[in-house]
């Protein structure tokens, strides 16, 4: 196995561990504390959400798409960027499909469990305020932005 393989599949577990993880543990802990709890008052707090749909809550309302549809595009996703890794030799790419893999399947275990994807992390300013999401949502989104970063590395040496 070459380095930057075994370097994405350590991210991946990782991320796989830290998600689950974190879910049990929150959710038990919500389910006792109440709902909501408040950690920074006015900027962050732990909450209970239900996201039936993609990213961000993006497809779930009344008629939410089944999980085993989103399910099934996530795992046909993992293994378009398990062919990519093995086609690399990037380590930001590597690094970054290892984080979006990890955080995909543990969005898949979540539908598998309990038909949803349980989101936790509520930021909020005033108003405004960010979709709950969880580890795996944030390892998607580093992911992703690892591997823009090293496309446009890449496209920077390209230029005359």
């Amino acid at each position: 196995m070459r380095p930057i393989d075994r370097q994405a599949m350590v991210l991946l577990l990782v991320t796989l561990v830290a998600d689950q993880v974190s879910k049990q543990l929150l959710l038990g802990f919500l389910l006792k504390a109440g709902a909501i709890v408040p950690v920074i008052d006015g900027f962050f707090r732990l909450v209970i959400v239900w996201n039936r749909g993609v990213s961000f809550g993006l497809l779930g309302g009344d008629q939410a798409v089944p999980p085993w549809v989103l399910s099934g595009v996530a795992i046909a996703v993992c293994i378009g960027l398990f062919i990519w890794l093995r086609r690399t030799d990037r380590p930001l790419t590597g690094w970054g499909i290892g984080l979006v893999m990890g955080g995909a399947i543990g969005n898949v275990i979540d539908r598998a469990r309990w038909g949803a994807v349980f989101d936790f992390a509520d930021f909020h300013i005033g108003r405004w305020h960010w979709p709950a999401f969880n580890v795996a949502d944030a390892a998607i989104v580093v992911g992703v932005g690892l591997m823009l970063v090293d496309s446009l590395l890449v496209e920077k040496k390209r230029a005359p």
